[in-house]
């Protein structure tokens, strides 16, 4: 198979909370159809990725690498994640609140349904004025008082309140408690799962007319009453350098504001690369290959772990991505005496 940097066709989500901002981020035709989600690579059975470039063009994201595992995915993700993406990313447009849910963690998630947990971060793309986000406790309840205020409608009065800018990053690890409101458009990198306890709705009807379900019993199972002091991501942004804003053991996340040609070689992680155009449109090169894609503004492409050595060129004056992958890397003592000797034999 010819290893080369895959573009995908719109895989749009119509909710009761979405907004008509979407569509024009990816360059389609406005609508009043409430677009919510927009899952840019996914390979969650209910709605796997389309590709849209190049010689497998039209087929699906899982075949693909049902044929290549260990060359798109990396081979340390491969043989950790049985030759599955582990990954999903989205652009999210919230016209309106969400529902205050939470995830289950991975065991938790098996046990139940037979799945991946669900941890997630969230970079904010545009916030109106007076956006807020929930995540968190702001203080201390018990699991009787989580009932109490479920059952009251008040579950909110002792959520963490953020108010967003653009820029603003969150990490949400499973089992804490969140809700994106109204008036944000964000990025989202996520495990592979499409499993949510919604809390509390606002009483209010999804798209049938009928109230959405409420998973309260499991979501009490799987939520962390713990509060943080902060639970907002704080970096230091700095042109032409990928900087660093997430480090999970489930993801690694860059942020580059790219004003000229850029080199990124990233086959040190033994990882496919999804890389997100949140502003302006740029170019990818395989310096291996010379394969070269155009990644527009609102559009995603997964880079094969076998050629993630490439360029970035804005052709804009500057674009803005997001890269988000697995550091397999051996960060312990030994493995970083190996790689010195390894850079010193090589010298």
């Amino acid at each position: 198979m010819k290893l080369y940097p895959l573009l995908f066709e719109p895989n749009l989500h119509t909710v009761v909370w979405g907004g008509q901002q979407l569509r024009p981020f990816k360059g389609m035709p406005a609508t009043d159809e409430p677009v919510g989600e927009s899952w840019e690579v996914s390979a969650v059975p209910s709605s796997v990725s389309i590709v849209s470039n190049g010689p497998m063009a039209g087929r699906q994201l899982t075949d693909v690498i049902s044929e290549a595992p260990e060359e798109i995915l990396g081979r340390a993700v491969c043989e950790k994640y049985g030759g599955k993406l582990p990954l999903l990313v989205k652009f999210i447009d919230a016209k309106r609140d969400l529902s205050i849910q939470v995830h289950p963690d991975d065991e938790m998630a098996q046990r139940e349904h037979g799945k991946m947990g669900k941890s997630e971060m969230w970079y904010v793309i545009k916030a109106a004025p007076g956006s807020h986000l929930y995540a968190g406790f702001r203080q201390t309840i018990t699991p009787y008082e989580y009932e109490r205020r479920i059952a009251e409608g008040t579950i909110t009065d002792v959520l963490a309140s953020h108010p967003v800018k653009a820029g603003d990053v969150f990490y949400i690890p499973a089992g804490r408690v969140h809700a994106i409101c109204g008036g944000i458009m964000l990025a989202e990198v996520q495990q592979s799962s499409d499993v949510t306890y919604r809390i509390f709705d606002y009483n209010r009807p999804g798209m049938d007319g009928k109230p959405r379900e409420l998973h309260t019993k499991l979501a009490a199972q799987a939520l962390d009453y713990h509060v943080e002091q902060n639970y907002r991501t704080e970096y230091s942004e700095t042109s032409n350098r990928a900087i660093q804003i997430i480090d999970t053991p489930y993801f690694d996340v860059r942020v580059m504001e790219i004003t000229e040609q850029f080199h990124r070689n990233l086959t040190k992680y033994d990882s496919f690369i999804i890389t997100m155009c949140m502003e302006g449109d740029c170019t990818v090169r395989i310096r291996e290959t010379g394969d070269e894609i155009t990644l527009r503004e609102g559009h995603s492409a997964l880079i094969p772990a076998a050629i993630s050595d490439y360029d970035v060129t804005p052709l804009a004056g500057k674009t803005r991505l997001l890269d988000a992958f697995i550091d397999n890397m051996d960060k312990s003592l030994a493995g970083q005496v190996t790689r010195f000797w390894h850079a010193i034999r090589k010298a």
